[in-house]
């Protein structure tokens, strides 16, 4: 009995001593995942009791944490690369045979990938560069060459590709380089600008709304987006942007006989006041000529975008600055306030004239939020208010002590959550009328803020100070439309607009190719004359258009809106959006690709009237408004009744 307690004992210190070399065992096995095992294949085969031959197992497995793997020396890295590319290699010839012509699956592969505002794909476009093939390592390399470094897809385009190209069989990796076009302009004659890509004019009619600060900050907001930006204040009378961006280094240079812009982290300025600190006492024409100059002796070298800070009105200065700049788009700043609507509208007949379109508006001054922790001035009377109703529920001492500022730290957490209602001092404003009735897309709110002034004041740009802000996001939301938009302007060969035609002898109206009757056109009419302004009551009646009405003149106004003449004396401006939801329904919706139009029109060929297509009077997409003259019906027409009726849209 006492030989077998003694055997038993023996046999669990042995199996607790193996166990424990085992765990040993594993821990190094984890750092070591080169491990021989040919000791337990070496072992001989005997017949043991089950509980000795467990033991044995335990045992055999074991391994001294004293191994250890060797490091790697010079003269084993060259074995080690060796080995590496032998495995490149050996995965290159498990992929399939390259074809002859690799090339052409590759570009055809990525034609789908479109860009989303030139509505092509970046093959056809011209934007796939480079295109090379190692064949040892079956790499794939191109870049892609977008049309500004500022591009807000760019991320999206790199991935889409490399996903694209590695789906190919005989593909192994891809490496896809992201670059932009050279920026140039060859359309003016201004010398220093020939390395401009795009101007953009920042406009108002009416000083004081905050146009030099939508200025400012939008270039700032291009160049956090890779944009090499510059900013030109041409406001020669009150210049502001001396005191709105302090620059590095305020020493005028010159190169050659030309002067090198001043610059604040990397965005180069010009303005009158940097060169004078006196006041521009001086007529118009002397304005005009040193502007002139200004563009002329300025060089900006190569740039992006070079933002344009206008003067106030639509005076010759303003038409001087579009006819010699080449303009390529315009961003309209306003405020709240009903006349401050009007100058709208007169600055965007200003660019409309000139053939520049106007791209996005900004209403400054919209709203006023208040943060009620600073808003508050009495949080000491609050913190005892608070201290006493503890006190009162027993929550805290009375002898004033309440628990480590317990007070303090509920008043400050219901303040730091409080939410206010933005407060419209200005009034509602007139963002949804001027989508309605211009068809200008991109239009902004921006809030009346005690920072945004400060940092103006101070020369530090608000975007640059407070880069994680609300508001600096609305600017850079602004910045990807005037990218966007920009690109649609100078690289997109089919234009949004819809062709548009009038056949004078069957008296209807073809909106790409699909029929739409004027009076239909006429009723559609959104000006405050037709449709109350304030509750949307349709004053028009179909009884008041005649069933013969018909549009004498139709030129495209920006990019967004079509100016109709119609026979009865009224004018008309129709967003392009509502015209093409006039035609195709609800289902259009405001973006209708131009393959719906042509599937469309293509369904029912056979019902369709052959219509024979003489001189008409047609918008499309063109770069200019057009106008082209009707031609004259053989038989006289019948007289139709003149309208009475103006509002603020007609001349």
């Amino acid at each position: 009995m006492v030989q077998k307690s003694q055997l038993r004992i023996a046999l669990t210190i042995l199996s607790t001593a193996c166990l424990v070399t085992d765990c040993s065992a594993f821990v190094s096995r984890t750092s070591q995942p080169q491990v021989s095992t040919k000791r337990i294949d070496q072992q001989p085969q005997q017949t043991h009791h089950p509980s000795r031959r467990l033991v044995s197992s335990l045992c055999s497995t074991a391994t001294p944490p004293t191994q250890q793997q060797p490091l790697p020396t010079p003269e084993t890295q060259p074995a080690a690369a060796s080995a590496t590319a032998a495995d490149d290699s050996d995965t290159a010839a498990a992929l399939a045979q390259v074809p002859n012509e690799w090339q052409g699956q590759v570009l055809k592969t990525l034609k789908a990938v479109i860009d989303p505002d030139l509505g092509q794909d970046i093959v056809t476009l011209g934007f796939v560069q480079n295109l090379e093939l190692d064949e040892s390592t079956r790499k794939v390399s191109f870049d892609v060459e977008l049309t500004t470094p500022a591009c807000p897809v760019k991320e999206a385009f790199q991935a889409d590709c490399e996903s694209l190209v590695l789906g190919l069989p005989f593909v192994n990796s891809v490496d896809v380089t992201m670059t932009a076009q050279p920026p140039s302009n060859t359309e003016t004659e201004t010398s220093g600008m020939a390395g401009v890509g795009a101007v953009i004019a920042v406009s108002s009619c009416k000083g004081g709304v905050g146009k030099s600060t939508t200025s400012v900050n939008l270039a700032y907001a291009l160049q956090s987006m890779g944009a090499s930006v510059g900013i030109f204040d041409a406001d020669v009378y009150g210049p502001s942007l001396p005191t709105m961006v302090e620059p590095d280094d305020d020493i005028v240079r010159f190169i050659g006989r030309q002067i090198a812009p001043l610059q604040r982290n990397g965005v180069k300025l010009m303005s009158f006041g940097y060169i004078n600190e006196g006041s521009a006492v001086m007529r118009g024409p002397m304005v005009s000529q040193l502007l002139d100059q200004f563009l002329s002796v300025t060089n900006w070298g190569s740039l992006d975008y070079l933002i344009l800070d206008m003067p106030p009105g639509t005076g010759d200065i303003q038409l001087t600055l579009t006819q010699r700049l080449n303009i390529t788009a315009a961003v309209i700043v306003t405020t709240p306030q009903e006349l401050s609507f009007a100058d709208v509208v007169r600055g965007v007949e200003m660019f409309d004239t000139v053939n520049v379109p106007c791209i996005a508006v900004v209403e400054n001054m919209a709203y006023y939020e208040s943060d009620p922790s600073k808003v508050v001035n009495n949080a000491n009377e609050l913190e005892q208010d608070v201290r006493a109703m503890l006190e009162e529920k027993g929550i805290v001492n009375m002898n004033g002590d309440d628990g480590g500022g317990i007070a303090e730290e509920l008043v400050q957490l219901v303040l730091n959550n409080a939410k206010t209602e933005p407060v419209r001092i200005f009034g509602p404003g007139h963002l949804q009328r001027l989508s309605n009735q211009w068809g200008i897309e991109h239009t902004y709110s921006m809030p009346l803020m005690d920072q945004i002034a400060a940092n103006g004041d101070s020369g530090m740009p608000f975007v640059l100070g407070n880069p994680d802000s609300p508001q600096t996001k609305i600017y850079k939301q602004l910045a990807q439309s005037v990218v966007s938009e920009v690109a649609k302007t100078k690289f997109s060969k089919n234009s949004r607009r819809p062709e548009i035609e009038f056949i004078e002898e069957f008296g209807i109206l073809m909106v790409d190719e699909e029929p739409l009757e004027p009076k239909e056109l006429r009723m559609a009419c959104r000006c405050a004359a037709c449709v109350e302004e304030m509750t949307g009551r349709q004053i028009l009646q179909p009884s008041d258009v005649p069933d013969n009405i018909k549009p004498l003149r139709m030129t495209s106004t920006g990019n967004y809106a079509l100016s109709v003449d119609w026979s009865n004396g009224h004018k008309s401006l129709y967003p392009y959006r509502q015209i093409r939801k006039l035609v195709y329904g609800d289902d259009a919706g405001d973006e209708a690709p131009q393959e719906a139009f042509e599937q469309q029109s293509s369904q029912d060929d056979s019902n369709k009237i052959e219509t024979p297509k003489p001189q008409a009077l047609a918008s499309g997409p063109t770069s200019e408004p057009e106008e082209i003259k009707i031609k004259e019906p053989s038989e006289a027409a019948p007289a139709i009744a003149t309208e009475e009726k103006s509002c603020s849209c007609c001349p």
